[in-house]
């Protein structure tokens, strides 16, 4: 499992993937500067809303969807996945090495530059534990998400941006039932109400913010190892 997780992890993490991903995730950091020096900001509040719509709403699915797509969506659409498909190895284990490896490198590259920002806002330690908790919640999530959505379709970063920009940017934000079932809403929420920041930005609460994500991991997880035993690999 070692040498599978090894492979995985080479495979997704490439040094170009990486440093486009580290530059984004700067843009986040000199926003959180420019919020720091500002004298007109609410720091909490201003850095609130910075870590949710820069942070959960762009860079963190975007990072978790460039990794996490390919670790198995690469070797379906070449023809390489079969060379796992035929290792005597349960296929939950393969999902299982799968996930750790994008988390490997999903979770740092999103939590360091948005715990970074969110302490040079200004808006105190509240807000920079805020930031780690739901930066890693969403990271689970998406990671889980994108995994299955890599396995599943092809251009899977193609549908991947359709939801993050159109599902979570604009249908979710139509009405509450939509939001519902966007990630977004509810790590925002547990942002907001572990930050103590702008209550229109919590839009459950912490229990639902919590168990929501979770469980839509949980799901594709399920339903990740199901395709991989069923589906027809060449």
């Amino acid at each position: 499992m070692t040498a599978l997780y090894r492979l995985l992890l080479r495979n997704q993490a490439t040094t170009g993937r990486v440093l486009a991903l580290c530059g984004l995730g700067l843009v986040g950091v000199l926003l959180g500067v420019a919020i720091g020096a500002s004298t007109a900001a609410d720091p909490l509040d201003e850095g609130t809303i910075l870590i949710s719509t820069f942070g959960l709403s762009l860079f963190v699915p975007v990072t978790s969807l460039v990794l996490a797509a390919t670790v198995l969506g690469e070797p379906n659409e070449d023809g390489t996945l079969v060379y796992l498909w035929l290792r005597p190895i349960a296929r939950w284990r393969i999902v299982a090495v799968a996930l750790a490896s994008s988390l490997t490198v999903v979770v740092p590259v999103a939590v360091m530059p948005l715990a970074l920002a969110a302490a040079l806002t200004g808006g105190g330690a509240e807000l920079v534990t805020a930031t780690v908790a739901s930066v890693a919640l969403a990271a689970v999530a998406y990671t889980a998400v994108f995994t299955l959505l890599g396995l599943r379709v092809q251009r899977a970063l193609v549908w991947g941006l359709a939801y993050i920009l159109v599902w979570e940017g604009f249908v979710a934000r139509a009405g509450s039932a939509a939001s519902q079932l966007a990630i977004r809403s509810h790590t925002r929420s547990v942002l907001t109400l572990l930050a103590d920041g702008p209550e229109r930005l919590a839009d459950v609460t912490m229990a639902t913010g919590v168990t929501v994500p979770l469980l839509a991991a949980a799901a594709a997880v399920a339903l990740t190892v199901r395709r991989l035993s069923t589906q027809d690999v060449r």
